[in-house]
């Protein structure tokens, strides 16, 4: 399979078909580990997969160093992603939403600094804020652009409507948004919207944050550390993860059917939605990441891509993404 993918046509930008989410090597899943995270990123990058996505917010701000110093004398390698709007403390504490155009410099110019490169291929806006007219927060995105600190402009868990008036004042690159046989509600309105605009997919959590690998139990999602067993993960909680393990049961079967592994059939199947489609599952282990990354090669007949649409119908998964859904762009 063709080792890359272009997202967006009017601000296209070349990446690798796969890329990494760096997220979960800082915080969320369980203790932070530098090291495994550096080498997670060596090692992707001598895979070819050189699209790589972290956040301000993630640590906070501790992902993006780690990137930086995984990435330092690569640069050229790298597709190079990251996103401002979610605003935290020093300590961690969540300060809510800025898409004004005063923080938009300031998150982009403390991202750079962080990441120690001279410009971010692809920045998103990571949650819009309902307080700032979106125009006018891209158009501060676009004076980055401008300004050579950015090339490429993306919207995370943005509506269609959203999309459409941001669009209208800089190209858009991509929207990142989950995706996954888990979440599949953005193909009813936001997927289209995204193909008549010429707007790539970037889907985060390929893997239904981990489920879809089938090595997920109630005990692991209670460990320490782990933001899945906590109340804003209502798929993870008691009968309805009891539910959802259930229906990851037939994936596995369909895999076990093909000799390969369920988080790598669930992301061949993401990855035969559109070549317009670049998930970016996170890892912060080698050997998951190189089990991902042979998913690239798995080619889904079209009798094994409706096995698996109806292994989990749309509606059968139990539980909303998140907890609470209010900072979920709904136009």
């Amino acid at each position: 399979m063709t080792q890359t993918r272009t997202l967006g046509t009017a601000s296209a930008l070349t990446v690798s078909s796969m890329g990494l989410g760096c997220m979960g090597m800082s915080e969320f899943y369980g203790a932070a580990d530098e090291a495994a995270g550096l080498e997670t990123i060596h090692r992707a990058l001598d895979l070819g997969i050189t699209f790589l996505d972290t956040a301000d917010m993630y640590g906070p701000f501790t992902n993006e160093q780690l990137v930086g110093r995984a990435i330092a004398g690569r640069r050229e390698e790298v597709q190079l992603a990251t996103k401002f709007g979610n605003v935290r403390g020093p300590k961690g504490e969540r300060l809510g939403i800025s898409g004004t155009p005063e923080y938009v410099r300031q998150a982009c110019d403390a991202s750079l600094q962080r990441l120690g490169v001279d410009h971010i291929d692809l920045y998103y806006q990571h949650r819009v804020d309902p307080k700032v007219p979106i125009e006018d927060t891209v158009g501060a995105m676009a004076e980055l652009v401008q300004a050579g600190k950015v090339r490429h402009l993306g919207l995370s868990e943005a509506s269609a409507s959203t999309i459409r008036r941001a669009h209208a004042v800089h190209p858009i690159t991509a929207l990142e948004t989950e995706y996954s046989l888990f979440t599949r509600d953005l193909e009813d309105e936001i997927l289209p919207t995204l193909r008549e605009l010429g707007v790539g997919l970037v889907p985060y959590s390929p893997l239904g944050r981990g489920i879809l690998t089938g090595r997920l139990t109630a005990d692991s999602v209670a460990q320490d550390g782990d933001a899945r067993g906590s109340r804003y993960f209502p798929r993870f909680q008691g009968e309805a993860l009891e539910a959802n393990l259930r229906l990851v049961a037939h994936v596995k079967a369909i895999a076990a059917a093909r000799g390969v592994t369920p988080g790598q059939i669930a992301l061949a199947w993401v990855l035969a939605q559109g070549d317009d489609v670049v998930p970016i599952p996170g890892t912060k282990r080698v050997r998951y990441l190189e089990e991902n990354a042979a998913a690239r090669d798995i080619v889904l007949s079209r009798e094994d891509l409706s096995a698996l649409e109806e292994a989990v119908p749309r509606d059968a998964v139990v539980g909303a993404r998140y907890g609470d859904m209010t900072s979920i762009d709904n136009g």
